[in-house]
Order: structure tokens, then C-alpha cells, then sequence
């Protein structure tokens, strides 16, 4: 069984600092698929960055802390496209 991926190639080149390393994302089941989710914590700092943002200006490395999390939210936006494509497949296939 081989599958071909059309996607392109997501590489991150750091983490935000402030990004916990344990219990920074969290697993969820939907229709029997993983979906691979930031935690609550990470989504209140994100939720908090924005606002700030909105309201004001964030400084360089608040800036630099967004940035990351969304480089984070493509990657794991990525992993799930991923993951449903397979599981997809797989079905169509008769797995």
C-alpha cells in the first residue's frame, strides 16, 4: 500500500519560548480520527496576545511570540490534513 502526498514540505525553525513543553497540545477524537489540538493554555496566551494586539500594540517579542504560534497552528493544521487524508484513504481502500 503507498500513498503519494501532494503537500509541501512544513519545516519549523524554533518554538516560541514561551511554549510549554509538556502539555502544549492536546489529542482529540473526532469521528475516530486524532486531531491534534494546542492545549487550552496555549490557545488562553494566544487569545491574550490577539486582544493585546487588537487593543494596542504588542511589542518585538510578543510580535515574534504570535508569529510562532501560528507557525505552530499551520504545522499542526498540516498533521491533521495529513491524518484525515490517510484515515480517508484508507476507508476508500476497504481498511
Amino acid at each position: 500500500m503507498s500513498f503519494a502526498f501532494d503537500y509541501p514540505p512544513l519545516r519549523l525553525d524554533r518554538l516560541p519560548t514561551s511554549l510549554p513543553m509538556d502539555g502544549a497540545v492536546r489529542i482529540e477524537l473526532e469521528e475516530g480520527t486524532p486531531i491534534f489540538r494546542a492545549s487550552k493554555a496555549v490557545q488562553t496566551r494566544i487569545e491574550a496576545l490577539l486582544s493585546k494586539q487588537r487593543a494596542s500594540r504588542l511589542n518585538e517579542q510578543e510580535e515574534q511570540e504570535l508569529d510562532g504560534y501560528e507557525e505552530i497552528d499551520d504545522y499542526l493544521s498540516f498533521l491533521n490534513r495529513v491524518v484525515r487524508n490517510l484515515r480517508q484513504a484508507h476507508t476508500v481502500q476497504g481498511g
